[in-house]
């Protein structure tokens, strides 16, 4: 089992849900282990967001959901992130260390090529879900 960070359309009910990429592709569902923040930046791509790591001590966030997921959901994740090995693309996959509920997790998260941010805006508050609803 490995543990990953979504904070845009993987997100339950979005476009992409974690979930129904499981059941679509006959793999057990995610434990949705709670809501957390992540120091850094949310940039509106348009239909999805695309996030930029900050420093521990930076006052931006970003909100998203941590989930305990079956190491076979890893490649549908990937590719609907499209991140393929050896290939540069907008997204990358990375490890960050996670604080939920008093522990610290490892996880997979998926931010954008630091480059691609560049004219897109800001995000307020780092949610990308109540963005797009407040659309």
């Amino acid at each position: 089992m490995k543990y990953v960070f979504v904070y845009g359309t993987l997100r339950a009910g979005e476009i992409n849900d974690i979930n129904l990429a499981a059941d679509r592709n006959a793999i057990a569902r995610p434990r949705h282990l709670g809501l957390t923040k992540l120091a850094g930046r949310l940039f509106d791509f348009g239909s999805y967001p695309g996030m930029v790591a900050g420093s521990a001590d930076a006052h931006s966030t970003v909100v998203g959901d941590v989930y305990e997921i079956d190491d076979a959901l890893l490649a549908v994740l990937d590719e609907i992130e499209q991140v393929y090995p050896g290939v540069d693309n907008l997204f990358v996959s990375q490890e960050v260390d996670i604080e939920l509920q008093g522990e610290r997790i490892a996880c997979l998260y998926y931010p954008v090529a630091s480059a691609a941010i560049a004219g897109r805006p800001e995000i307020a508050g780092g949610d990308w879900v109540a963005h797009r609803r407040g659309r």
